[in-house]
């Protein structure tokens, strides 16, 4: 088990896990903490706890402090200046002519960093623009392009229920949802009815998913064929899922009347899932286009999730490779201060210098060959002439000898 807390940095944004670090952190503060993007400024949506190694995405990063009043003016600053920002690149787009939709701008909490987020039907060569933008701010610039449902996410509104977007009030983050959901939930299947402002299934299909799935494994169909209690049979007309209530259209001897039952007093085959209404061509295609993006779009995400743990992932090697390198120097640094190294430089400046003599003695070289070769011939006479006379019974030794004055008594 680890020990963290949840912070999260926008509105409805996505939960990280830091380690606390030590600090006093509850539900509410605001912090400062490192990530992939640079430093952020975040708040902290629940109490200290503990987790599963699993549920953990190694490296785990630590809380760098807990915000005062001199960052949180910094980022009520960043907040003003980035409306700015987002009209000098509305501007720049529109100079370029980029089919391009702007949706919003965001710096880091330092400011060393400036990010552009943008909607668009197929890839952008945006490089040009991105000069202009860095000759502007003065800082490095990342555009980045997003989903239909991200924009949405980011902008906010009001849906047709009359209440704030889920992904923008509370769904921090996007679930997949299928015609399916709407077919438990017997909902019309016009896509008008059933998709949300960004042209997307709504999110809100999925929150009563598990309900309906269980609810309707209980339930007939309407136009099944069943029998009641009191010995009747009818066809189904209407259902109410969640009351459990179903009207009967039986028939009474030569009546037909609309009887409503509780299901667990009828009995029926359970088969699958009908649909109550026929669809145009057009409504089917059209459905068939909303499943089809459906499935683009948690591709995508996946995508996206994918190279957000590659990023983090080459953050953390990047730092380790930094501290690595700046260890490496500092062993170096203690090395050369390290007893005996100045030993060490003489005798490389006395070898520097000895070989810069030799250098210059290798100047004067054919002098000097021609002495020695000289030399070489009068040392191989007198070696001659050695071993002649010593052939000859003629020692050199004697000849000394022979060549002493006699003293007295001798021969």
């Amino acid at each position: 088990m680890v020990e963290v807390v949840s912070v999260r940095f926008r509105t409805a944004g996505k939960l990280y896990y830091f380690d606390p670090t030590g600090f006093d952190i509850v539900k509410g503060n605001h912090v400062i903490v490192e990530t992939a993007r640079g430093m952020e400024y975040g708040t902290v949506v629940g109490d200290k706890r503990e987790v599963e190694e699993e549920n953990i995405v190694r490296p785990l990063k630590p809380i760098i402090r807990i915000a005062t009043e001199e960052d949180e003016e910094q980022q009520k600053e960043n907040l003003l200046i980035r409306e700015d920002a987002y009209k000098i690149c509305k501007e720049k787009i529109s100079k370029h002519q980029l089919p391009m939709k702007l949706v919003e701008a965001e710096y880091t909490f330092d400011r060393k960093k400036l990010m552009f987020y943008f909607t668009a039907d197929n890839r952008i060569d945006f490089r040009e623009l991105v000069k202009d933008l860095a000759a502007v701010f003065k800082t490095r610039i990342e555009l980045r392009q997003i989903g239909v449902r991200d924009e949405i996410k980011l902008l906010g509104g009001v849906g047709m229920c009359g209440r704030e977007f889920c992904c923008h009030s509370y769904l921090h983050e996007f679930a997949p949802v299928s015609i399916k959901m709407a077919k438990e939930q017997n909902l019309s299947l016009n896509p008008a009815n059933v998709s949300g402002v960004c042209g997307r299934l709504m999110c809100c299909l999925k929150n009563e998913e598990e309900t309906y799935e269980e609810l309707n494994k209980t339930m007939p169909n309407v136009g099944d064929n069943v029998s009641t209690n009191d010995g009747l049979k009818g066809e189904v007309v209407s259902i109410n899922v969640l009351r459990q209530k179903v009207k009967l259209l039986v028939e009474n001897g030569d009546e037909k009347e609309i009887k409503e039952y509780n299901a667990s007093e009828l009995k029926f085959k359970k088969n699958g899932h009908k649909d109550k209404e026929i669809l145009s061509e057009e409504e089917q295609k059209a459905l068939e286009i909303l499943e089809k993006q459906e499935r683009e779009d948690i591709l995508e995400k996946q995508n996206e999730q994918e190279e957000e743990r590659r990023e983090n992932h080459n953050f953390s090697e990047r730092k380790d490779n930094d501290r690595k390198r700046f260890d490496k120097k500092k062993d170096n640094r203690n090395f050369e201060n390290r007893p005996g190294k100045k030993d060490k430089k003489d005798w490389q400046e006395k070898s520097d210098r000895n070989e810069k003599s030799d250098k210059n003695e290798r100047r004067e070289k054919p002098e000097r060959n021609e002495r020695h070769d000289k030399s070489d011939k009068q040392d191989r006479h007198d070696k001659k002439n050695f071993h002649k006379n010593r052939k000859d019974g003629n020692h050199p030794h004697n000849n000394h000898r022979e060549g002493r004055p006699k003293q007295n008594g001798e021969q």
